[in-house]
């Protein structure tokens, strides 16, 4: 499977915490890519790294074959990696409809029309402003927002963080469907039997770096790494 996107032996700071500590990853066409791990181990981290907020000091970061360490984060976005940011980070005062317009950055096939297509509720919704969204509306915001770049890489950060379960198991169908189209994605979870049932592939990440990889059937047969790493 050709990656579209490379880390290679990235290492990432927070002033003088070195949080990354050589990690390297792969994500293929078409492929949900998991990395799981408990609160504070770096995934977030990591994902400020593939966007642009915070550079690896070392390490290389190619996408569809071309360095983009040193891109910077919209630069990043124009060559079609979009990101669902944890915590959604809707714009409150903006309307559902205002919010995805002003992510519309790039051509391809993702517009007002697929999003609403996609996630009818928010055609519903669209003259509402985002604050006044339930949670599970807000991330399917979220969602459509990323969406809107017309990525070919969508990185989402702990979707599934704050919503109960039947409005996940909503947005991981959607999920898959946008894998099963072409789209590949990042996924960043802490939930790692959410996440297992959606990847096709999992690294799990404990203090900036991988410590397990493999595919899902794998990982959830081996008690020791959920015990260790995932506190499962």
């Amino acid at each position: 499977m050709a990656a579209l996107l490379e880390v290679d032996d990235i290492h990432t700071y927070y002033g003088d915490a070195y949080v990354l500590q050589g990690l390297s990853l792969g994500l293929g066409d078409g492929q949900i890519l998991g990395v799981l791990g408990r609160n504070g181990v770096g995934k977030t981290t990591l994902v400020r790294s593939i966007v642009g907020f915070n550079p690896p000091r070392r390490g290389t970061i190619l996408f569809k074959g071309e360095d983009v360490t040193r891109v910077s984060p919209v630069g990043r976005v124009r060559r079609g990696v979009g990101l669902v940011p944890q915590g959604r980070r809707v714009f409150p005062t903006l309307s559902v409809e205002e919010n995805l317009i002003v992510a519309g950055r790039r051509h391809g096939g993702w517009d007002l029309a697929r999003v609403y297509a996609t996630f009818p509720r928010l055609g519903e919704r669209r003259t509402q402003r985002a604050r006044s969204l339930s949670g599970g509306e807000q991330q399917m915001l979220a969602i459509g927002r990323g969406l809107m770049t017309n990525p070919e890489c969508l990185i989402m950060d702990e979707p599934s963080e704050g919503l109960a379960p039947i409005i996940i198991e909503g947005l991981w169908q959607t999920i898959g469907k946008l894998r099963d189209d072409g789209l590949s994605i990042l996924l960043i979870e802490q939930n790692a039997s959410l996440a297992l049932k959606l990847v096709d592939y999992v690294h799990v990440l404990s203090k900036g770096r991988i410590v397990y990889s493999g595919h899902p059937k794998e990982l959830e047969t081996n008690e020791e790494v959920k015990s260790r790493f995932l506190g499962i």
